[in-house]
């Protein structure tokens, strides 16, 4: 038998009801993600790119359809620290270093978050280039130093998925475009499946296996667009006849839906 795909979504829709008003953020959304992959998600604001993530992760609870996460439900994969999450911000807590701040996890929950075989803090650090700092305090990092403190977090206990809401926002494009080459090795080299939202164009076809191209008003899908470019990937490749290609038939879709 074949693996359970990493994740599942059928008929998914999310309705956020206030007092004025009714807003659905998604609207019957149906994709099936493969383990292993990396999945770029794009669509302009409002589409529902982070309520998506935020119902994978057990978060937000959908009104209608169901959502499969390793062949179970999202609770239990929350349940079990299956998943990891990147937020926007880093969210790191400013009286505490960097190795405590990756330790954080190891400290909330009734479980240990570590599973045998799992890679400790130390090794962590490591695997995202900041062996060296473990002492040092947030506000003595960049701000790409302290995505990859939060990435490293993220990562305590071996998540099997990787959900991550446009981590990359808030840097300067010389900073992202490091970053991006790093998420790649860092994927490579963990095989864990990745969910990544991004408003960037060449950034979700930079990274992705496949993009998951959302519109808006209310969120639906509206094309899942596999990416065949060379591998590994490089920065360079971004600048080749069929990357400007793939981009520009991402741009049509966006401004299609």
């Amino acid at each position: 038998m074949s693996p359970a795909p990493a994740l599942q979504c059928e008929g998914v829709s999310v309705r956020f009801v206030s007092n004025r008003q009714s807003v659905t953020a998604l609207e019957d959304v149906s994709l099936t993600v493969e383990a292993g992959s990396l999945l770029t998600v794009l669509g302009p604001s409002g589409c529902g790119k982070s309520t998506l993530l935020r119902v994978i992760a057990d978060i937000v609870r959908p009104q209608a359809g169901a959502v499969r996460v390793l062949g179970a439900s999202a609770e239990a994969a929350r349940r079990s620290r299956q998943i990891g999450f990147v937020f926007q911000d880093a969210t790191l807590l400013p009286w505490r270093n960097v190795i405590d701040n990756v330790r954080l996890p190891l400290e909330v929950g009734t479980r240990p978050a570590l599973s045998a075989g799992a890679m400790g803090p130390e090794e962590l650090l490591r695997l995202v280039g900041l062996a060296g700092w473990e002492r040092a305090l947030p506000h003595e990092l960049s701000g790409g130093m302290r995505q990859r403190v939060a990435i490293a977090r993220a990562l305590l206990g071996g998540p099997r998925i990787l959900l991550m809401d446009e981590p990359f926002g808030a840097v300067d494009e010389i900073t992202r475009d490091r970053l991006n080459e790093e998420l790649l090795r860092i994927w490579r080299e963990t095989g864990t499946t990745i969910v990544f939202v991004t408003h960037s164009i060449y950034e979700a076809a930079f990274l992705g296996s496949s993009v998951l191209v959302l519109a808006a008003n209310p969120g639906r899908v509206c094309e899942i667009v596999p990416i065949r470019l060379d591998e590994p990937r490089m920065l360079s490749v971004r600048e080749s006849p069929e990357f400007m290609r793939q981009a520009a038939h991402l741009r049509a879709v966006l401004e299609m839906c």
